[in-house]
């Protein structure tokens, strides 16, 4: 109880009451009200049928997907793209919806072999899994280590179900990303159930989380699937896609503009990015959400040079990072950033445009990324990128390393993981 009130209390700081309210009510709503489903209830035959109608499609395997990410946000990422891979891959993915965001109140087919699934639905769900009981494929439940919804007594009734369990351990665990003062105990629980059970199989995003999976259990069932790019999509432009006026007033000023898009929270360097303002030669655009109150604190009064958008839909965030000279990740060195595998940087890269960011592990792997050793060293960083936005050299090194972090080698390095049990 006392992680969900400081959940709302963190709720409350980045959204104002009003703010507060509707996503209060948006939560009530999504996950106490929505768990009964008189149709389903007065009509189970008819979703009885349209589940074994989606079992009987082709594929290889079953996965639900159980953390409630949801599927229709702004913030497009690797749950998404993960589950339309492993989709892509002959796996029957069933995503779990919020119907905060999705507004699925029981399923609906996204893709072929991708589903959305509101598993909050009681009723649904009791069908589902007497359907899926009578499978003889192979069947896993799959979610993110900063999941707090589902508990370990969750996962073991899963497994005593004759499911795999396939853990992503996506971040550092820590409050700061839950959003809470302290760890949820599921996260907690989860995540040391995981590390003393070899069964259950894990992905890992970094190399400082292998490290720590290996100290615990060592390398069985393990895999290294790091972030990725949908490579086709960002070579997609629409030639008449006109960006707002907000961002065509900044670009019509003529400075180069040195841009950020992504989370506002506690370990961004808001530091840095007012130094990069205060030398006059940029105009500096970040994008994003206010993941706690650290923008506010540090970025109260208006800065020149600075501007902050606020949010783009995943979709046409691309003809805004386009348009900029030099992409950045200006975050602060911390346990979190250490152990973060940045989705955005590998979007930057297929956009072909010259990268700078601070010292972070995960990024000093990849040769076009500029790094940033400290502010003054960042800055430097910047007139050297601002030089190689059109080095054909540098460019095709961008492209390369793009496609080669394409999301389709993410999903498949999970599936062979499995595949090898499966195969026994």
């Amino acid at each position: 109880m006392s992680e969900k009130l400081s959940k709302l209390i963190n709720v409350y700081k980045k959204n104002g009451f009003w703010g507060f309210l509707r996503k209060l009510y948006a939560y009530i709503v999504a996950n106490y009200l929505n768990q009964i489903s008189f149709d389903v209830m007065l009509h189970p035959e008819k979703y009885r049928g349209q589940i074994r109608e989606m079992l009987a499609s082709d594929y290889d395997r079953v996965i639900l997907w159980r953390s409630s990410f949801g599927y229709d946000v702004a913030l497009y990422q690797r749950p998404q793209h993960i589950s339309c891979n492993l989709a892509r891959n002959r796996c029957l993915v069933l995503y779990e919806v919020t119907t905060m965001t999705d507004r699925v109140k029981t399923l609906t087919k996204r893709h072929e072999n991708l589903w959305l699934f509101n598993f909050n639905n009681r009723a649904l769900s009791r069908i589902l899994m007497e359907e899926l009981a009578q499978l003889t494929k192979p069947r896993y439940v799959q979610l993110y280590s900063t999941d707090w919804k589902l508990s370990v007594q969750d996962i073991e009734m899963y497994l005593r179900g004759g499911f795999g369990f396939i853990y992503e351990y996506v971040d550092h665990i820590s409050p700061e990303l839950a959003g809470t003062a302290t760890l949820p105990l599921n996260i907690t629980q989860k995540y040391d159930y995981v590390m003393s059970h070899d069964d259950v199989y894990v992905v890992v995003t970094a190399d400082l989380l292998q490290q720590d999976v290996v100290s615990k259990r060592g390398t069985k069932r393990l895999v290294y699937s790091s972030n990725g790019v949908d490579y086709s999509f960002f070579q997609r432009m629409e030639a008449d896609f006109r960006v707002d006026p907000d961002f065509q007033r900044i670009v019509d000023l003529g400075k180069p503009i040195v841009c950020y898009y992504g989370a506002l929270a506690k370990w961004f360097d808001y530091d840095l990015v007012k130094k990069i303002a205060a030398t006059g030669k940029y105009s500096v655009v970040l994008f994003g959400i206010k993941y706690d109150e650290s923008f506010d604190e540090n970025l109260a009064a208006p800065v020149e040079n600075l501007y902050f958008l606020g949010t783009r839909d995943y979709h046409v965030l691309k003809y805004y990072a386009a348009a900029a000279d030099v992409l950045t990740i200006p975050f602060r060195i911390t346990d979190i950033t250490r152990s973060t595998n940045p989705v955005k940087v590998f979007e930057y890269m297929a956009l072909h445009k010259p990268i700078v960011t601070t010292e972070m592990n995960e990024c000093l792997k990849y040769r076009s990324i500029l790094i940033g050793e400290s502010h003054e060293d960042f800055l430097s960083k910047l007139e050297q990128a601002m030089a190689l936005r059109t080095d054909r050299a540098y460019l095709a090194l961008l492209d390369r390393e793009a496609r080669e972090n394409d999301w389709s080698y993410k999903a498949r390095a999970i599936i062979d993981m499995i595949r090898a049990d499966e195969a026994r």
